[in-house]
C-alpha cells in the first residue's frame, strides 16, 4: 500500500556524513550523561516496598500522595492499579528502617487520611534481588544483539547485520541517555520497550536491506550509494504509514495510560523516532562504508581467466 509515490530518488547518501555525525555526537552526549548522572532505578533494581490498597471509592491519588508525605516518603510513586479504587504505592528502600517498620507507617498514614483503606499486598524487593535483575537484564540486550547478528547474518551478510547491529544499540544508548538526562525513572516496563523497540528498529532495517538486496539485482549500471537511495526511498511510504499507526497506539498510552504506562509509552515514542532516523541514516551509510557491493548478493560465476560465463542461448 503506498499513500503516495516519490518520483526522485532523494540522496540520502549524500548526507551520510552529516547524519552520521550528529549520530556520533547524539551517542557521546548520551554516554556522556549515563557516566555522570546514571540511570535513575525503580525499586524493581534497586529494591524496596510493594503496597496494593484499596478504597471504597474512586480515590484522589494526590490525596494518596499528601497523606505519604506526612510520613517523610514523598519520593514514593503512587499510581492507579486497575481500577480507580485500587492503588499501587512504590516505596523505596530507607536507611535504618526495616521494610516491615515502613509498611505499617504508611499503612497507619493512609489510613489515618482515609479510614476505608484496606491493604492488600504488601511486597519487599531485596536490593540483591534488584542487582540480580540489573544483570538478567544487561543479559538480555546482550543475548538480543547476538541473535540479530546471526540473524542478519544467514538473511543478508555480515556488513549489513553489522550495521544494523550498530544502529539498533545506537538508538538504546539514546533512549537511556534521555532517561539519565531527565532522571527519569528506569524500571521493567522501560526495560520491556527497550527490548521492543530493538525488534521493531531490526524490522525496518530489514525491510530496508531487503530491498538493497533487490536493487543489485535490479539496478546493473548503478552506483552502490544509488542502489541504497532508491532502496530507501521506495520504502519511504510503508515507513511513514507503519510508524504513524504505532505511534498513534504509542501516544494514546502515553497521553491516557497514567503513571503506570508513562515511562513505557515515552521510551517506546523516543525509539520510534530514533529508530526511523537509525535505518534510514546510521545504518545504510555503515553498510556502505563497510564496502558493501555488488559481488555481496550477486555471485559471478567465471571461466577460464576469469572472464563471466554467460549461459545464455546454451543448449543442454
Amino acid at each position: 500500500m503506498e499513500f503516495f509515490k516519490i518520483r526522485r530518488d532523494i540522496p540520502f547518501m549524500s548526507w551520510g556524513k552529516i547524519t552520521t555525525t550528529i549520530s556520533l555526537v547524539t551517542f557521546l552526549l548520551s554516554v556522556f550523561f549515563l557516566l555522570t548522572r546514571g540511570l535513575n532505578f525503580g525499586i524493581d533494581f534497586t529494591g524496596g516496598t510493594l503496597m496494593e490498597v484499596s478504597y471504597d471509592k474512586p480515590v484522589n491519588i494526590d490525596n494518596v500522595r499528601k497523606a505519604l508525605a506526612t510520613v517523610e516518603m514523598p519520593e514514593a510513586v503512587v499510581q492507579n492499579f486497575g481500577t480507580a479504587r485500587d492503588v499501587l504505592i512504590r516505596l523505596p528502600l530507607k536507611k535504618g528502617v526495616k521494610a516491615a517498620a515502613l509498611s505499617e507507617t504508611v499503612a497507619v498514614a493512609l489510613k489515618k487520611s482515609d479510614p476505608s483503606v484496606q491493604i492488600r499486598r504488601v511486597e519487599f524487593v531485596g536490593p540483591q534481588v534488584g542487582k540480580e535483575l540489573g544483570w538478567q537484564a544487561a543479559t538480555a540486550l546482550l543475548f538480543v544483539a547476538i541473535g540479530m547478528i546471526i540473524y542478519l547474518s544467514i538473511r543478508f551478510e555480515w556488513k549489513l547485520a553489522v550495521a544494523t547491529v550498530i544502529a539498533n544499540l545506537h538508538d538504546v544508548v539514546i533512549i537511556l541517555g534521555f532517561f539519565a538526562l531527565f532522571q527519569w525513572e528506569f524500571g521493567l516496563p522501560v526495560l520491556a520497550a527497550i527490548l521492543a523497540i530493538l525488534g521493531y528498529s531490526v524490522n525496518e532495517s530489514v525491510v530496508v536491506f531487503d530491498r538493497v538486496r533487490e536493487n543489485f539485482r535490479k539496478m546493473r549500471g548503478a552506483s552502490v550509494s544509488e542502489i541504497i537511495n532508491n532502496a530507501i526511498t521506495r520504502t519511504m511510504s510503508r515507513t511513514i504509514i507503519t510508524h504513524g499507526a504505532t505511534q498513534l497506539a504509542v501516544l494514546a498510552m502515553l497521553l491516557f495510560g497514567g503513571p503506570a504506562l508513562h515511562y513505557f509509552a515515552l521510551a517506546l515514542t523516543i525509539g520510534i523516532l530514533f529508530g526511523i532516523y537509525s535505518s534510514v541514516l546510521v545504518a545504510s551509510p555503515i553498510a556502505m562504508w563497510l564496502g558493501v557491493a555488488r559481488e555481496d548478493f550477486v555471485k559471478i560465476k567465471k571461466d577460464g581467466e576469469g572472464a563471466p560465463r554467460s549461459t545464455a542461448g546454451v543448449q543442454p
